[in-house]
């Protein structure tokens, strides 16, 4: 399925919103003290978190992984919220205790992240089963790297969804490294979605980069699992152009693998082909761009006049 106009205004939206608050993000976790925690990006990746969620409804749930702000935002989370989240302050998505690492936000149906490497694959598996169970009209879809490929919760989780016809999407976010491990080095197999035919679900590769492909890819698994026909792995090929983490140096990724993948990158690719195609002029592109750029500078505003919490924080929403 061809994306149209509208859902591509989408995709390219949440994209750019993507970059320039991470692009934020990045300035920001630069400043001692600002902003604590590790600072995991998704830059170079956009199209895949923009792609997913543009084909999904509104009561359709994500997992994301620890490189989430592109899944949350694309998926309809408050700008404000989730800066003010990575501030640790009150005013955000988990009143400042998730940090930017474990943000959940169930307003939007974005249900964890989790660190764990491979972690909130089995945790799709299970939220599939419960919309199963409940004759609910609606999907999971759980984001993970190459890297959690090798988990063996990965292969757990994938062969209870096939036994169980489970309506759960798995995308594979292949950015060639797994921390600082490069894709041969920890595992023998060239495509993640090879792997699929060992449970008996299809398996899709995809170009990451290329938004409108991403969509298309998603609207099929999603009308395959909500007519009861189970899961789908769709793997897609893409990159990270920052490192693991802001404090990463990238010492191991070779400056021309960089360059070159910076030349493919998603967002000048989805402005190109719609300017191309006369689907929006450069005035409507810059008042977008223009647009976005207020809304991440009130995000920053909003996160820091918001308070910390009070140290009573400390004994509220806790179960255990």
């Amino acid at each position: 399925m061809q994306p149209s106009k509208e859902k591509l205004l989408e995709m390219l939206r949440t994209m750019l919103l993507t970059r320039c608050f991470e692009d934020k993000l990045m300035e920001l976790c630069q400043i001692p003290g600002k902003v604590p925690g590790m600072m995991i990006l998704c830059t170079g990746q956009e199209a895949v978190a923009s792609g997913v969620c543009a084909a999904l409804e509104q009561d359709d749930v994500i997992i994301p992984n620890h490189r989430s702000h592109g899944h949350l935002l694309a998926k309809g989370a408050d700008p404000g919220e989730v800066m003010a989240e990575c501030f640790g302050k009150i005013t955000g998505c988990n009143k400042g205790k998730s940090g930017t690492l474990h943000i959940a936000v169930p307003e939007v149906n974005a249900l964890c992240t989790t660190t764990v490497v491979g972690g909130g694959i089995p945790i799709a598996a299970g939220t599939a089963f419960a919309q199963k169970y409940t004759s609910r009209k609606s999907i999971t879809v759980c984001f993970f790297g190459d890297g959690a490929a090798d988990e063996g919760s990965f292969h757990e989780a994938l062969n209870l969804a096939s036994l169980w016809d489970l309506p759960v999407i798995f995308v594979c976010e292949n950015n060639l490294y797994a921390g600082a491990q490069r894709h041969e080095e920890h595992t023998r197999i060239r495509d993640i979605a090879d792997r699929a035919a060992a449970y008996a679900m299809p398996g899709e590769v995809v170009d990451g980069n290329d938004a409108g492909a991403v969509y298309a890819a998603t609207v099929r698994a999603r009308e395959r699992a909500l007519a009861g026909l189970g899961p789908t792995l769709i793997e897609c090929k893409t990159y990270r152009c920052r490192g693991h983490g802001e404090s990463d140096h990238q010492v191991y990724q070779p400056r021309e693998e960089i360059e070159a993948w910076k030349e493919k990158c998603p967002l000048p690719r989805l402005r190109g082909e719609m300017l191309a195609q006369g689907l929006m002029t450069h005035e409507e592109l810059d008042r977008l761009e223009e647009e976005i750029r207020k809304t991440v500078e009130e995000a920053v505003r909003f996160a820091e006049e918001s308070p910390y919490p009070d140290v009573a924080e400390a004994f509220t929403d806790v179960y255990v």
